[in-house]
């Protein structure tokens, strides 16, 4: 019995571990099944397009097979090394903590240390991050890292070049599309060559509508409806790839050699560097591969790519090249011409439907990085939807998605031609890939700690490779590829001036906060008087009196009995535990009752529900009462004015609790002030949500009792939160100093006004319910 009861455990441990597992397994491969509906499509859709626009120019095919397989060549290499060695195994590496993108690899800086203008983590450490700094650093990451903080204007140019990345990727998500549907729509002009343009033009169209109206169900459901349409995709390029090999030349697998690149440009010389800007849009999507990642995990990506999408990509080139060897009439149709008679149709279905799957890509990206922008302060106030509650990096943002669909109709419809959208394309696609490149120099010096030859070999290695392809791109800027140039611009101005702005708004409040010995002396000059209620203030201000709060007090000398001056901060991290989310401290002596409570998020936290987290902050200011009771109860003013704040753990150890109750649940109360609710109702006479404190200690003797224990401040709490809860938010107006350069004053007065008055308002962003919303006016002269 001994030996069963000691074996019976370890087979446990052992069936748990095995379950385990099995699960993180299958929750991989489902990953990996998803993410052929949402990250491979742009790639996955190139063969339709690149040996057509490669040889749009006046690169042509000879007798010889020298150009065709000097191409296949150049596509094969380029696929192996970009794609599958930068991206896939050495890139995804990078990632900050599950997120990717240009923007994730610049908050891995600003973390770790001072190159960057984005707020550092502050007001206290979190250990979830603390352990990945290195403990002894490289004297070239210090010389890096000593460099860009020493010259201000080195780190106000590495900022812009992040934004310029970040610009260029969201033009793809203009172009993608575009160039995807209108590409496979046009094959219908194979079978039916007098099918005038404007049809294919208008059948494009419907599919990019049906594509963004889509969105709003989410990654999940999206990947789930999409990844059979790419896996079907990818089996008949890789099935017809090895059909045309077979049939038309065998010898074309002689290409995998380099040594073909180089007789390549031996024998086409400039026409061969011009058909360069073709030759790019093999490898249109790898940086979406990157920027998705948080809607996925490196390892489903990694067993996507390299077991699936790799070979198909390059059996299905392989095959088209054959093809062209046999029939070089066919230059501007081979795709379409390559398929037997007998898969035509299905092929061109499936071609379509895999183009608004290749679409979804670089759409998903671009919801990814405006939401990193957005939370960090580099774009406007938008509405961020998240559609999952498993994956936080799946969102969906409305505003963006009719912007971009509206975009791509005017392409579309303007362009017309694939290979004026095609030049766009190229070039918006090389200029994200070089600052990668040059942002992984200093990850891996400064954040990875690794020997500066090492970054060097990395940058470039594949920087070479990517300025070839950008010069040949840069030559066809009058021919197209000016838009994305125009594009990238009005963004990067966009994102620019709203960061400047924002910086110099939360630069005057810093500078002009009160600080609280001058607000005490100065309520108690204006004869303050306290009335009944709970008040939050929000304000970006973590010490002192926010600027907005004083001014209200001096016009309007009378503030809640209990008072919380709330800051909400987004950090450099994508996700903060909620151990460490909340941080309360007392503001002066006991006896005035004000609290500071700040809230630290995430770039990629969704936004919450403004009734949890309304008692969320209440119940962290009791916790605070309770962990210091000696404060109040030694009754010392010097012991509780330092401002130390304390963080609050996620696990409460309060035995109060927070239940809310709703109206088609509830029974409708008799009044609603009464008792220890509160509720609204509107004028159809209708309860909406009340919300209470539960005491487990009950009735009146229970409150005696826990008041005897917490010095009465946690009942006093509870009584004024009865009484009602405001909540204070500044109404600013920015502007600048009359003194100002003429840049300042356009770039604050009429691009950051313009925007801020067409974004979102700061109580909505909040979730502040508008019947109890105090908003003050002021204006910032900064």
């Amino acid at each position: 019995m001994d030996v069963e009861g000691g074996l019976l455990p370890a087979v446990q441990s052992t069936a748990r571990r095995t379950s385990s597992s099995w699960g993180l397994q299958k929750a991989t491969l489902l990953l990996a099944y998803q993410s052929f509906g949402v990250v491979y499509g742009d790639l996955c859709i190139s063969p339709v397009y690149v040996y057509k626009n490669t040889f749009s120019g006046k690169l042509r095919l000879h007798e010889e097979d020298e150009e065709i397989l000097g191409v296949l060549s150049l596509v094969f290499w380029s696929l192996t090394l970009i794609p599958l060695l930068k991206y896939i195994i050495l890139v995804l590496g990078a990632d900050d903590n599950g997120e990717g993108g240009t923007f994730a690899l610049y908050s891995l800086m600003c973390r770790r240390s001072r190159m960057g203008l984005l707020n550092n983590i502050n007001q206290g450490s979190l250990s979830a991050y603390d352990h990945k700094e290195p403990r002894e650093e490289l004297k070239s990451s210090l010389a890096i890292k000593g460099f860009f903080e020493k010259h201000y204007s080195l780190r106000v140019v590495l900022l812009l070049f992040v934004l310029m990345g970040t610009s260029m990727v969201i033009g793809d998500g203009v172009f993608t599309p575009t160039m995807s549907v209108l590409s496979a729509v046009s094959g219908l002009r194979i079978k039916f060559p007098e099918l005038h343009e404007n049809y294919t033009v208008l059948f494009a169209c419907f599919v990019l509508i049906g594509l963004f109206a889509l969105q709003h169900y989410g990654t999940h459901r999206v990947g789930f409806l999409f990844a059979p349409i790419l896996l079907a995709w990818l089996g008949c390029i890789g099935g017809i790839g090895i059909y045309n090999i077979l049939k038309w030349n065998p010898s074309v697998i002689r290409a995998l050699s380099p040594y073909y690149i180089y007789n390549f440009f031996r024998k086409a010389g400039r026409d061969g560097w011009s058909s360069l800007g073709g030759i790019v849009l093999c490898i249109t999507g790898a940086e979406a591969m990157f920027a998705d990642l948080g809607h996925f995990s490196k390892l489903s990506l990694r067993l996507g790519f390299t077991l699936v999408v790799y070979p198909c990509l390059v059996l299905a080139y392989m095959g088209e090249a054959a093809y062209l060897s046999e029939h070089r009439e066919d230059l501007q149709s081979s795709f379409y011409k390559a398929l037997p008679d007998r898969v035509f149709w299905p092929v061109l279905i499936i071609a379509t439907l895999a183009t608004v799957v290749g679409s979804q890509a670089i759409i998903s990206a671009t919801f990814s990085i405006i939401s990193q922008c957005r939370a960090l302060g580099c774009f406007p106030r938008i509405k961020v939807v998240h559609t999952s509650s498993q994956v936080h990096g799946q969102i969906y943002i409305p505003e963006v998605n009719w912007v971009l669909m509206f975009l791509c109709l005017a392409v579309t419809v303007g362009f017309r031609d694939t290979e004026m959208i095609g030049n766009a394309y190229g070039l918006a696609v090389i200029l994200v890939m070089f600052a990668t490149t040059c942002l992984m120099f200093l990850v891996i010096t400064t954040v990875w700690n690794k020997n500066i030859l090492l970054a060097g070999l990395f940058t470039v290695g594949f920087g070479s490779i990517e300025l070839t392809y950008l010069s040949a791109c840069l030559a066809k800027v009058p021919h197209g590829g000016w838009l994305p140039l125009l594009l990238s611009l009005i963004t990067l101005l966009t994102m620019s001036t709203w960061h400047y702005g924002t910086k110099k708004k939360e630069e005057y409040e810093l500078q002009n906060k009160v600080c609280l010995d001058r607000f005490l002396s100065l309520s108690s000059g204006i004869g303050l008087s306290r009335v009944p209620g709970v008040g939050f203030v929000y304000s970006s201000a973590v010490t002192g009196v926010p600027p907005m709060f004083a001014h209200f007090v001096t016009n309007f000398p009378a503030f809640h009995r209990v008072l919380i001056f709330v800051s909400i901060q987004t950090l450099t991290v994508p996700k903060v535990s909620p151990d460490e989310r909340f941080l309360v401290g007392r503001v002066g002596p006991p006896a005035n009752r004000l609290f500071r409570c700040v809230v630290r998020y995430g770039y990629k936290e969704g936004r919450w529900d403004h009734f949890n987290f309304e008692n969320q902050l209440l119940m962290k200011v009791v916790e605070f009462l309770e962990m210091h009771q000696h404060e109040v109860n030694a009754d010392e003013p010097g012991s509780s004015e330092s401002g130390e704040l304390s963080v609050i753990p996620a696990s409460s150890q309060s035995q109060q609790q927070v239940v809310v109750v709703d109206a088609d649940t509830a029974p409708p109360p008799a009044s609603c002030s009464g008792g220890s609710s509160s509720c609204e109702i509107d004028a159809a006479g209708v309860v909406s949500r009340r919300v209470r404190f539960e005491e487990p200690w009950g009735g009146a003797a229970g409150r005696r009792e826990a008041a005897g224990k917490n010095s009465g401040e946690v009942k006093t709490l509870m009584e004024e939160r009865e009484s009602g809860v405001s909540y204070m938010i500044g109404h600013t107006c920015v502007e600048a100093h009359e003194a100002s350069p003429a840049v300042k004053k356009f770039a604050v007065n009429v691009v950051y006004g313009f925007l801020r008055r067409n974004s979102r308002r700061p109580a909505a962003e909040l979730g502040i319910p508008h019947t109890s919303l105090v908003e003050v006016g002021m204006t910032y002269r900064v």
